[in-house]
This record gives C-alpha cells, structure tokens and sequence, in this order.
C-alpha cells in the first residue's frame, strides 16, 4: 500500500499490462510482415521454395526493369491526376448538400452510396457503362456524337483515365463527411460579417471558407495520395488480368501481384517491389506532412 495515498502501490510495468494486448497486435500484423518482408527482398525467393540471400540484386533488376517504371509512372501519374480532383470535389459537393433546404439530407446518402459499395461491384458497374458495347458509347453513337465507339476500356492511356474515374466517384462522397466535419466547425458569424460586407459567394468561399478548411485539405490530400498510389481493384476490374493491352495500365501493387502470384511466383522481387512502393509513399507522406505544418506557420 502507498503511505501516502492509501491505495494499491503500482510497479512500473502496470502502464505496459494496458499496453500489451495492443503492442502484441501491432507486432504480429504490422511491424513482423514488415521485417519478414524487408528480409525476404533480400533474397531469390519463390512461391514453391525458399530462397538465398541475393543482397540488393532485386533492387538492382527493379530499376534496370522497364516494367517496373512504367508501373511507377503510372502510378505517379494516378496521384497526380486524382489528389486534386479528391481534394477539390468534395469540397466543392460538401458545400452544396451543408445547405439547409427539405430534402438534401437524401443527397448526402445518395454522395454516399458508391463509399459503401464494395470495389469490385462499382468497377462491373462501369466497365458495364464504359466498354465498347456499353452505355456511353450505344448513347454516343445513337445520338450521332461518335461514329465508332470510344476505347475506354481497350487503350491503355483510355483505361488509365477510366480508373481514375472510378476512382474519384467512389471517393467524393468519402471525403464529403471529412469536409462537412470542417464546415460545422467554421463559425457562422465570419459569414454573416463578409455578406454586410457586400463579399459574394464566390468571395465567401476563397477568403472564408478555403482558409477554415485547409488543415482538412491537407489530412484529405495525404489520405487520397496514399490511396492513389495502392490502386489496384479498379485496374484489375477493367482492364483485366494484363493491365490493360500489353500491360500498359498497372500499376505498382498491380506489377507487385503479377511477379508474385503463381507457382513461379517470384516473391523475393515482389518483395523489393513493395518497399520501393513503401519508400515511395512514405516521400510522398511526408511532403504532405511538410506542407501542412509550412501551411500552419
């Protein structure tokens, strides 16, 4: 008992009881694939048997792969092309549905919808709309706009930006909720102040709401660069196995799985494949984080 208090006398280690339960998950599904991936890089590696230490000779074959940069730029060119649309839209959709009018309360769960829906039924669903006996082109060409269809789904840059827009429908709605928990918090009066002003709402928007929100920008940019750079259902879905004709649309987990999966499955390069993947999120992780702690001072 402690003397002064009365109460029990807790050793050191009673903090680290709480902890235990929590640390041991971490380590056994984060930080223990981590390593074992870490060292499997390092080897030759294959699904059916083990493998000898090769040192950075992946590493080495990856950079010499050309394989392996046009999955990267692919998948650099993915973030660049939908961060800002993902940081933008639902903004821009978030303002909208805040208004208080009868019935918007459906369109904020009609945005919704397609964040519930699983990846692999939003991407049949557009590969339904966009192939070339599809929706849009049977539109397209019935009213005379097209001639032939258009290869959504059987051109590489076409089936690149296709995913993209998959991409961006299915997380407008998902980055909406972070916003609309932004504007709930941007007092009403800095509104009220800037209409006796004669701002408009334009004005409103640029000098009010934008500045309020922007720390939620930045979480909402690093959240969707993060995700752009895992893309793999919606290169999977429409545009097949290969990626796309001659495999122009994969990406880096999309390359990742190909050199892995099978019986000659090559996991030590998957391996390496995925840091790089890491190493490369990870950069662009911190200049989010960088540019949000510039942004604050």
């Amino acid at each position: 008992m402690d003397a002064e208090t009365g109460l029990p006398h807790r050793t050191w280690w009673t903090p680290y009881l709480f902890l235990a339960p929590g640390l041991v998950m971490v380590t056994l599904f984060s930080l223990w694939p981590f390593l074992n991936t870490v060292v499997l890089s390092l080897t030759d590696a294959r699904i059916l048997r083990g493998g000898g230490f090769v040192g950075l000779d992946n590493y080495r074959r990856a950079f010499a792969d050309p394989d392996f940069w046009v999955a990267t730029g692919n998948s650099v060119l993915y973030l660049i092309v939908v961060v800002p649309c993902l940081v933008l839209l639902p903004l821009a959709l978030a303002v909208l549905v805040q208004t208080k009018i009868p019935g918007i309360g459906f369109f904020r769960s009609a945005f919704y919808t397609p964040v519930i829906a699983s990846a692999v039924v939003v991407g049949l669903i557009w590969q339904w709309v966009l192939r070339s006996d599809g929706l849009v082109n049977t539109v397209f060409q019935e009213i005379g706009v097209i001639s032939g269809p258009i290869p959504f789904l059987t051109d590489s840059t076409m089936l690149l930006v296709s995913a993209m827009i998959v991409t961006v429908w299915k997380g407008l709605g998902y980055y909406m909720v972070f916003y609309l928990a932004a504007l709930g918090n941007v007092p009403a009066s800095l509104y009220e102040a800037a209409a006796l002003d004669g701002a408009g709402a334009v004005r409103r928007f640029l000098s009010i709401t934008v500045p309020q929100v922007k720390p939620m920008m930045m979480l909402v940019g690093t959240l969707a660069a993060i995700s752009a750079l895992r893309v793999f259902t919606e290169i999977y879905i429409l545009g097949g196995e290969s990626g796309g004709p001659g495999g122009g649309a994969r990406t880096l987990p999309f390359l990742i799985r190909q050199v892995g999966l099978g019986f000659a499955g090559e996991t030590g390069y998957a391996a390496a494949i995925s840091l790089l993947l890491f190493l490369l999120t990870l950069v662009f992780s911190l200049l989010g984080r960088r540019l949000s702690r510039g942004d604050e001072g």
